[in-house]
């Protein structure tokens, strides 16, 4: 394990997912993991999460997800460069999402260059 819960979390859905498994239990909680899960779950890469704050862990229910992953490092971007990112990170246009955290709080790269903020690379889902 790494200090980076981000990165740990989307990696054990990743192998999860891999593996054949519906389920995974994560043993690390961060306020952005349950953030990044939200829009996960907006965008039905995961079906749902469940927050056990008696273990400090949480149980995510796996959806539509191909591939999840954190940026390393994280690259702090303007508006003109999220383009750039997406192309590196995402299989196709007009599939997958990559997380841009801004003073607006997480957002998606859409939502980021529609507010035209930007942020520091966070994460991407497809």
């Amino acid at each position: 394990m790494s200090q980076d819960v981000v990165d740990d979390a989307l990696n054990m859905i990743r192998n999860a997912k891999r593996a054949g498994k519906s389920t995974v239990k994560l043993n690390r909680i961060s306020n952005l993991l349950v953030e990044i899960l939200k829009i996960m779950k907006r965008y039905e890469a995961v079906k749902k999460y469940k927050i056990d704050s008696k273990e400090k862990s949480i149980e995510v229910t796996i959806g539509e997800l191909m591939d999840c992953g954190a940026i390393k490092p994280r690259f702090n971007v303007n508006v003109s460069q999220i383009e750039k990112y997406k192309r590196r990170y995402l299989p196709a246009r007009g599939i997958g999402i990559v997380l841009v955290s801004t003073n607006g709080g997480l957002l998606t790269h859409e939502e980021a260059m529609e507010e035209k903020k930007g942020g520091a690379l966070i994460a991407y889902f497809y």
